[in-house]
């Protein structure tokens, strides 16, 4: 019994940690040194497309390329599950290099 609630307060503080990485602001200049493994495939500066879809200005487009509306959860998603030719990076890089990112795709 002890274990079962050990493994839900460990749960619990797991998923209450996600969120607040979630809600961290992240830091838009570590962001951009992040973007540049990202920066292969998107243009941040010109609407370019390079292999993937350029990415200036996502925050203000109604959608992405794959039809999702632009929000912080579904670009993690893209980040984190990859699509297509766009490879996974959900163990590449770090919650707070993903929360940085997200910041930096905010300024561009």
């Amino acid at each position: 019994m002890r274990s079962c609630c050990a493994m839900a307060l460990l749960a619990t503080l797991t998923l209450t940690g996600s969120m607040f990485a979630a809600e961290k602001k992240g830091d838009a200049t570590k962001g951009k040194e992040v973007f540049e493994q990202c920066g292969v495939c998107h243009s941040a500066t010109t609407d370019q497309k390079k292999m993937g879809p350029s990415l200036k200005g996502v925050y203000k487009k109604p959608k992405l390329a794959n039809g999702q509306p632009v929000t912080d959860a579904s670009i993690l998603d893209m980040i984190n599950k990859g699509k297509g030719s766009m490879p996974a990076f959900a163990d590449v890089l770090t919650g707070e290099e993903k929360t940085d990112l997200l910041a930096y795709l905010k300024t561009i």
